[in-house]
C-alpha cells in the first residue's frame, strides 16, 4: 500500500493480466486499440509488416525462488533462460539515479499461445529486491506507475526501409517516441513509443522491435525523445555513423557484385574461405567485408564458428569464420522474385557519383548528374542500353509499394464493369505495375505507353506473365498519351520533373481522358509536419539527380487544378508511398 492509500496488485496478479491479455488479442485487433483512428487501406498495409509478439511488465521478486513461483502460479515455464538487460536497466538508472552496478535486471520470455495458437511471450523484466531493501522504493514507484509496462510489435522482416515507414505511420496516429535502444546481447533494436491516451487497450507505451543492430533509425528516435539522448559524447558517435553512410551503400552494392547473396545460404553457415572460392575472392578481404556487413543485419555469422574463432585467436591460431543470409541479404540475391539488387547497383554507380557534385546543385540548381556527365539522366540513361536497363529494373525493385494498388476502389470498379476497360500506363517503365493489375483482373486490358527500348522490355515481361494478350503498346512521350481510356495511372513520373513540366503532363492526360475516367498518381508524400521521412531523403535525391522534387499532397492539388483536375482522395501505400486519385473537375 502506497502512502495515500493506493493498493497495488502483487506482482503475480499483475503477471497474470498480461498473460490473459497476450492470449485473447491479435495485430489486426490490436493496433487500433492502441491507435484510434488507425483503419481501412492503412492498417491493411501496417498489419502485414508486424506481428503483436508479447505483452511486457516489470516485476520484483524477492529471490529467484519467488520468480519461479509466480511465473509457475500463472501457467508460465519455470525454467525459462534468462539474459541481462540493457535498455530497461538503464531507463531505471536514470529514472531514479542510481547507478547501473546497483541494477541487476534480467530478461526473460516464458512462451504463451495466442488466440489462433501463435507463438507469443510474456517479457518480464526481474529486478530481484530483497525484504528491507534500499530498492524497496523503486519498485513501488515502478509498481504505480507503470513505466515499463508496454505491447510489443516485431517486423517480420528487418528492413530499415520498412522500420522507418512503421515508425512514420505511428507518429501519424498519435504515438511519440519515448526512448529505446540497441542490445547487443541479443542483436536487436527497440523502439519504445508513448501511445495516445484515448487509446482503450490500458497500455500507454508500445514497442517496437527489430532483429539487428539498426543505429541510423535508432538515433533519429532518440533526437525526437530528448529525456533518452545518452552522454554528451554521443553527437560525435552519431555524426562519425551519419559520415560513415557512403561506405555502406558500396558495400552493399559490392556484396551484390561480387554475387555473395547468391553464393549463400540463408539456413547454413557457409565458411569464408568456401565463399572465398565461389566467388573468385580474397578470404582475407572477404572475411573484412562479411564482418561489417554482419553490423547491418545482411549477414550473420555462425554463432558456435564464432566461438570457436575466437578461442583459435586466444591460443594464437587463425579461427575460421562462417557466414549465412539473411532475410535482409537475400533481397539482394539476382534470383529473388522481389529483389533489390539493380537498386543497390544504381545507388552506389550513377547516383551515387552524382550526389558527389550536391553542393553545386546547390550552388547553382543546376542537377549534379548534369554537371556530371554532361547531360541529363533520362539522355544519358538511353544512350546506354546496359544502364537503361539497370535503370527500369531499380524502378521494379520498389515494386512492392504497388502490392495493395489493384485492390484500389478505382481498379476494383473497372474490373467489375459489364464491359471490358482499359487501364493507360503512362510512362509504366517495364510494365510491373501493369502487369500486376491485369494478373489480379483478367478482365481489364491494358495499355502501356513508354519509349521504344522500355516498351519492348515490357511486352517481354507482360507476354512472360501472360498478360501480353491483353495489352497495346505506344511507343513515345508524354504528348501522346492516347485517349479513351478508363483509368490512367502515373506511377512514379511526376517526382522527376518540375511544376511547369508536371502540369504540361497532366494536361496531356486530361485532354486524353473521357469524362467519367480516372487518374490514379504514385508518389510520396512530404510530411507537412516534418516528421522523418522517405520521401524527404527523395526529394534530395530528384533534385540532385534529375532536377525534380517530391511535394505535399496540397502541392499536388493545386498542380491539378491547373490541369482542370480535381484530387479526390489519397490512400497509402508500402515503402511511404501514397496513390492520389483525381478526376476531371466538374
Amino acid at each position: 500500500m502506497l502512502p495515500d492509500g493506493t493498493t497495488l496488485p502483487d506482482d503475480t496478479a499483475r503477471l497474470r493480466a498480461a498473460v490473459d491479455f497476450v492470449r485473447e488479442h491479435d495485430t489486426a485487433t490490436l493496433l487500433p486499440l492502441l491507435l484510434p483512428g488507425l483503419r481501412g487501406p492503412e492498417l491493411e498495409s501496417l498489419a502485414p509488416h508486424c506481428r503483436f509478439a508479447h505483452a511486457g511488465l516489470l516485476l520484483f521478486p524477492t529471490d529467484p525462488q519467488d520468480l519461479r513461483r509466480q511465473l509457475a502460479d500463472c501457467g508460465l515455464a519455470v525454467d525459462t533462460p534468462s539474459q541481462p538487460s540493457v535498455v530497461v536497466r538503464e531507463r531505471l538508472a536514470r529514472r531514479h539515479r542510481r547507478d547501473l552496478a546497483e541494477l541487476d535486471v534480467r530478461i526473460l520470455r516464458p512462451r504463451v499461445q495466442g488466440p489462433a495458437g501463435e507463438r507469443r511471450a510474456v517479457e518480464v523484466f526481474a529486478l530481484t529486491v530483497p525484504p528491507h531493501s534500499d530498492l524497496g522504493a523503486l519498485a513501488a514507484h515502478e509498481r504505480a506507475r507503470g513505466h515499463e509496462a508496454h505491447l510489443a510489435l516485431e517486423l517480420e522482416h528487418p528492413d530499415p526501409l520498412v522500420l522507418r515507414g512503421l515508425c512514420a505511420v505511428l507518429a501519424r496516429h498519435g504515438a511519440r517516441p519515448d526512448g529505446g535502444g540497441y542490445n547487443p546481447h541479443e542483436d536487436g533494436t527497440v523502439l519504445y513509443f508513448t501511445t495516445p491516451a484515448a487509446g482503450a487497450c490500458g497500455y500507454r507505451r508500445l514497442e517496437l522491435y527489430t532483429p539487428g543492430d539498426h543505429r541510423d533509425a535508432l538515433d533519429d528516435h532518440l533526437r525526437a525523445a530528448p529525456q533518452e539522448r545518452p552522454d554528451a559524447a554521443r553527437p560525435a558517435e552519431t555524426l562519425l555513423r551519419l559520415l560513415t553512410g557512403a561506405w555502406t551503400t558500396q558495400a552493399l552494392a559490392a556484396f551484390a557484385r561480387l554475387g555473395l547473396p547468391d553464393a549463400m545460404d540463408p539456413h547454413a553457415a557457409t565458411s569464408t574461405r568456401e565463399l572465398a572460392r565461389r566467388t573468385a575472392t580474397r578470404p582475407e578481404n572477404l572475411g573484412t567485408l562479411l564482418r561489417y556487413l554482419t553490423m547491418l543485419d545482411v549477414v550473420a555469422e555462425d554463432a558456435q564458428d564464432a566461438q570457436d574463432a575466437a578461442g583459435a585467436a586466444a591460443a594464437g591460431a587463425a579461427g575460421e569464420e562462417s557466414f549465412r543470409l539473411t532475410g535482409l541479404g537475400a533481397l539482394l540475391r539476382a534470383d529473388s522474385p522481389d529483389t533489390m539488387r539493380p537498386l543497390a547497383l544504381m545507388y552506389a554507380g550513377p547516383f551515387y557519383r552524382s550526389f558527389a557534385a550536391l553542393d553545386h546543385t546547390v550552388r547553382t540548381g543546376q542537377p549534379g548528374f548534369d554537371h556530371l556527365f554532361g547531360e541529363n539522366h533520362f539522355d544519358h540513361f538511353a544512350r546506354d542500353p546496359e544502364l537503361a536497363d539497370l535503370f527500369d529494373r531499380s524502378m521494379a525493385a520498389s515494386s512492392r509499394m504497388f502490392e495493395p494498388l489493384p485492390a484500389h476502389p478505382v481498379i476494383a470498379a473497372a474490373a467489375r464493369a459489364s464491359t471490358p476497360r482499359t487501364v493507360v500506363d503512362v510512362a509504366g517503365g517495364n510494365g510491373e505495375l501493369l502487369g500486376r493489375i491485369l494478373t489480379a483482373h483478367p478482365g481489364l486490358r491494358g495499355t502501356l505507353l513508354e519509349r521504344p527500348h522500355a516498351v519492348e522490355a515490357a511486352r517481354r515481361a507482360l507476354d512472360s506473365a501472360g498478360c501480353g494478350a491483353r495489352c497495346d503498346y505506344r511507343s513515345g512521350d508524354f504528348a501522346d498519351v492516347p485517349h479513351g481510356g478508363d483509368v490512367y495511372v502515373l506511377s512514379r513520373i511526376l517526382h522527376d520533373w518540375d511544376d511547369d513540366r508536371c502540369r504540361e503532363i497532366l494536361r496531356h492526360c486530361a485532354r486524353a481522358m473521357p469524362a467519367h475516367a480516372d487518374l490514379l498518381i504514385v508518389e510520396r508524400l512530404l510530411p507537412a509536419d516534418g516528421s522523418p521521412s522517405l520521401a524527404t531523403a527523395w526529394d534530395l535525391h530528384m533534385m540532385c539527380n534529375v532536377g525534380g522534387r517530391e511535394r505535399r499532397a496540397e502541392h499536388y492539388a493545386r498542380l491539378l487544378a491547373d490541369a482542370g483536375l480535381e484530387l479526390l482522395d489519397r490512400t497509402p501505400l508500402p515503402l511511404e508511398a501514397y496513390v492520389l486519385h483525381a478526376r476531371k473537375a466538374r
